[in-house]
């Protein structure tokens, strides 16, 4: 059960917490006796494109959607069904590379139009943080 501390840290819009008994040293590596707590948070982005490279995993291309500006990339994880809804509306969006972006030969471009709703880690960051998509958007259910 998340202590407190926690749901202060989460209220302050920082990225989680961590804890550690007290009569335990510091000592690099993993260590059952530190507890890392990460909070969550969910929002909408635009979908800048999909790269897939043959023996990895998709990473969605992500905007942020009142500046358009590269925010980062987030692991695809959706089933077969909605995986296959994403797949219809990248062809159907097929897009231009956005100005200043580098090339990226496994990208699949999308133009405007395709929310999606990402899982990252909460705090003030420029790029967001170990994200995940959850699915489309509300506009684009």
């Amino acid at each position: 059960m998340p202590s407190r501390f926690f749901y202060l840290a989460d209220q302050a819009g920082l990225e989680g917490i961590v804890s550690k008994r007290a009569d335990s040293p510091y000592r690099s590596g993993p260590t059952s006796n530190w507890l890392k707590t990460k909070s969550w948070t969910v929002e909408e982005f635009e979908l800048l494109g999909v790269e897939r490279e043959p023996g990895k995993a998709a990473f969605a291309l992500l905007a942020h959607p009142d500046t358009g500006k590269y925010v980062g990339s987030a692991f695809i994880s959706l089933g077969r069904d909605m995986k296959e809804r994403l797949w219809k509306r990248v062809k159907e969006h097929a897009g231009q590379p956005p100005q200043g972006v580098k090339k990226r030969p496994a990208t699949q471009w999308v133009g405007p139009g395709v929310k999606l709703r990402i899982k990252h880690l909460r705090g003030e960051h420029k790029y967001i943080r170990h994200a995940s998509l959850l699915g489309f958007g509300e506009e684009d259910s």
